[in-house]
């Protein structure tokens, strides 16, 4: 590119001439102020998603992550797989998959650092379908008590506005954390702000530097050899036409420049090698991908990108990225559907079927499970499964008063085979029923004249033995006859 020092209107007098005796023509321009792009929503998704690879990358690369991770749907007892609550997340409208809005709630998210569902009304209690709804269009109505009392969504002049109260809450706003603002979210674009324009900026300059046939700034000084320390107009004219015509541009690279007499090219900009320009644009990615939680190899970006070293950076990426931000949004969609049905469930990430924590989650399995002193239900819950109670036989246990008082226990010839010990357990099993303990149906046939009462302590078989009953209440249940 070169400077346009030389240009001024036609026919305009010399006002000065050069008080050196080369008589020599230069122009200088000194740096100016930096200028960053704004940082409203609009602006931030232009230039950090639209016009940057990283950015783009950095944001889809989550988002994608986020809403392919299985979920499971629970409550403090069971697990579903099927529920009213899973097959809306599943369906969620006619024109999107649960991976597609997902993605999209996920996008804005981490966009704008909000991120708004609508919920539409339908024949019965759960809404009928759910939209994501663009946070640029947004803007939340603060009531009298500061907390947010409508959410206006403006298009193309026209304005919706969505009434919350106690009872009904039409919009699920997901909000990530901002210091300085009571009603909505920082989001990671918006921290990342100042290295997108330089990386940006990176790109810019190295495309106008290309058009300039990859030469840096310069300045053509004229040096008079008769002491005339100025060109005519038409000496100015012709030149300017002859450096536009033939030496500007990707098309003239690597052109030769013909220089008449007194004429000589002074670089004056720095060429990439001086200006570091490629750590530069790779120093500006590193710091995109750490605001927004990527490992920059996961990226492209060069490093240390050794295969175990991608292994472990996924699993970072994973851990500390996407299932902190998916456990999240999750628990407040689950929150606010819950509010629709008053049934109180969960939906969050299966852990178990995420592919890249395989190795970490069957190191913890093999700890809780080789963990003796702890019970199943303790187990479960370290685990993040509900406490279910199973019962494939009863063990039962008569008790009656001897004559001595002692209260001692005796055994049944037909005893479970997985507690063989005849002081504890007789040959009593009976399956449960729903709902129900397993029923008690007298004293074994073979010992009759056992007097006082006898009561049915329910207990669970041993570790693997287990039928697939489903027990009811807790452990154990005493029945007296």
């Amino acid at each position: 590119m070169v400077l346009d020092f030389l240009r001024r209107g036609a026919g305009s007098p010399v006002v000065e001439k050069k008080a050196s005796a080369v008589g020599r023509v230069v122009a200088w321009g000194s740096s100016g102020r930096v200028a960053w792009s704004p940082r409203d929503a609009v602006s931030l998704m232009k230039s950090g998603f639209l016009g940057n690879p990283i950015g783009f990358r950095a944001v889809k690369l989550i988002s994608e992550a986020a809403a392919a991770l299985p979920l499971v749907l629970q409550d403090q007892g069971r697990r579903y797989d099927l529920h009213p609550v899973s097959e809306l997340i599943r369906q969620p409208n006619a024109h999107q998959g649960r991976a597609e809005l997902l993605e999209a709630l996920y996008g804005h998210l981490l966009l704008t650092g909000n991120a708004y569902v609508e919920a539409v009304p339908g024949t019965g209690a759960l809404p009928g379908e759910l939209h994501v709804l663009r946070s640029d269009r947004m803007n939340v109505v603060p009531g009298a008590d500061g907390w947010p009392a409508a959410y206006d969504y403006v298009v193309n002049g026209r304005t919706h506005r969505f009434a919350v109260s106690a009872e009904y809450q039409p919009i699920c706003h997901i909000k990530s954390f901002h210091p300085q603002d009571d009603h909505y979210g920082l989001s990671p674009m918006q921290a990342a702000a100042v290295s997108v324009d330089v990386h940006s900026s990176a790109a810019t300059w190295s495309k106008a530097l290309l058009d300039n046939a990859a030469r840096p700034s310069g300045a053509m000084v004229f040096k008079g050899t008769d002491g005339a320390g100025t060109l005519t107009n038409e000496q100015y004219e012709r030149l300017v036409g002859e450096i536009e015509a033939h030496h500007q541009g990707a098309r003239n690279a690597g052109r030769p420049m013909l220089l008449e007499g007194g004429l000589d090219w002074k670089p004056m900009g720095f060429s990439p090698s001086d200006m570091e320009f490629h750590e530069t644009k790779l120093s500006a990615a590193r710091e995109i991908c750490i605001a927004f939680g990527v490992p920059p190899m996961l990226i492209g970006i060069p490093g240390d990108a050794t295969y175990a070293n991608y292994q472990e950076a996924n699993r970072a990426f994973f851990r500390l990225t996407v299932l902190p931000l998916a456990t999240r949004v999750t628990a407040a969609l689950s929150s606010w559907l819950s509010g629709f049905t008053g049934e109180a469930v969960e939906l969050k990430p299966d852990l178990d079927q995420v592919p890249a924590l395989a190795v970490e989650r069957d190191q913890v399995w093999a700890r809780v499970a080789g963990a003796d002193f702890l019970t199943a239900d303790e187990k479960r819950a370290l685990l993040g499964l509900p406490c279910v109670h199973r019962l494939g036989h009863q063990r039962c246990q008569w008790l009656h008063d001897g004559q001595d008082g002692r209260g001692r226990g005796l055994g049944c010839p037909g005893r479970c085979a997985a507690d063989p010990d005849p002081g504890r357990a007789c040959g009593a099993l009976f399956p449960a029923r729903h709902g129900q303990a397993p029923e008690h149906r007298g004293r074994p046939a073979d010992r009759p004249d056992l007097p006082g009462a006898c009561r049915l302590l329910i207990d669970v078989c041993p570790p693997g033995f287990d039928t697939g009953f489903r027990r009811v209440g807790r452990a154990p249940i005493n029945l007296t006859e």
